[in-house]
């Protein structure tokens, strides 16, 4: 199973990271988790593409996690994707499909009548909505959902993926909360948001002290991530969603290294972890990460 980051940021624009997505394979299965700006371009640079991915699954229906899927769509058509696009996600999400393909309905029959490609099938989507418990079984990768704690927002979920023996938990948006810790008991790598407090500053006109507290108040601060994972005893910690993107990743890796003493990667657009290896690729880095069997307090 490998872990490749899409977009390791959040709403607010950034060059380096792009909005919240990861691609994790596993054989010739490739699951999307989340659609936010710019996956698509991400996609073919990670060597993939819509036409490929058997199933995007969504964490919850904020906008940075769900504002390219009509773009994801509508390209994976034009690389000649012939079969749906299955889309799995809380509840909420048939009725945001369903009005998504509404409003681009006059588009997409002008596309079709005037462009006349061998099939429009690509151009459906199939939804399933999900509570807490298994969500997709695809040859030998098993992806399970789990409730998160990201009020006001109802229906948020973190993701349980397991192959060949190898976890992956994806917190998705969330405060700190028990949920996450239970679900990466063990798991080989834990993949969470982090909210820099230090560096999210008052600008006025742009964002008072009360919505600097409000957003830290639904999503996990970094001084907390680091403790969740030496809680749940996980293989190695990667940090993504990023808030803001722009954060000091210096200071954010000595802060959370002082509280977790296993492998902490501050995750990159286009990085790519694989469990079965213990091993990171960015670029044209190579690390070998060493794993003990979990580092617990």
């Amino acid at each position: 199973m490998r872990l490749t980051l899409l977009g390791t940021g959040c709403p607010s624009v950034s060059t380096e990271r792009y909005g919240p997505s990861q691609l994790v394979r596993h054989g010739d299965r490739s699951v999307l988790i989340d659609c936010g700006s710019g996956v698509t371009q991400r996609l073919l640079e990670a060597g993939s593409s819509g036409r490929e991915i058997d199933a995007l699954v969504l964490t919850h229906l904020h906008s940075d996690h769900i504002v390219d899927l009509f773009q994801l769509i509508i390209s994976a058509w034009h690389q000649g994707r012939e079969v749906p696009q299955r889309v799995h996600g809380p509840r909420g999400t048939r009725g945001y499909v369903e009005g998504l393909m509404a409003l681009w309905r006059p588009e997409l029959e002008q596309r079709i009548a005037h462009e006349r490609r061998p099939s429009t099938s690509g151009l459906e989507v199939e939804v399933t909505e999900f509570e807490e418990g298994p969500i997709l079984r695809l040859d030998g990768l098993a992806i399970d959902a789990f409730a998160v704690s990201h009020e006001p927002v109802k229906n948020a979920y973190g993701f349980y993926c397991e192959a060949a023996g190898r976890r992956l938990v994806v917190s998705g948006d969330t405060r700190r909360c028990p949920a996450v810790v239970e679900a990466a008991k063990g798991a080989d790598l834990l993949l969470h948001e982090v909210f820099v407090h230090q560096d999210m500053p008052v600008i006025p006109g742009v964002r008072s002290a009360e919505t600097v507290e409000r957003v830290a108040s639904y999503h996990t601060l970094s001084a907390e991530v680091g403790k969740i994972a030496r809680e749940a005893g996980v293989g190695a910690l990667m940090l993504t969603h990023f808030a803001p993107p722009a954060a000091d990743r210096d200071r954010l890796l000595a802060e959370v290294s002082a509280d977790f003493p296993g492998p902490v990667i501050l995750g990159e657009d286009l990085m790519s972890y694989d469990l079965e290896r213990a091993s990171l690729t960015y670029r044209q880095a190579r690390v070998r990460i060493s794993q003990g069997d979990g580092f617990a307090s």
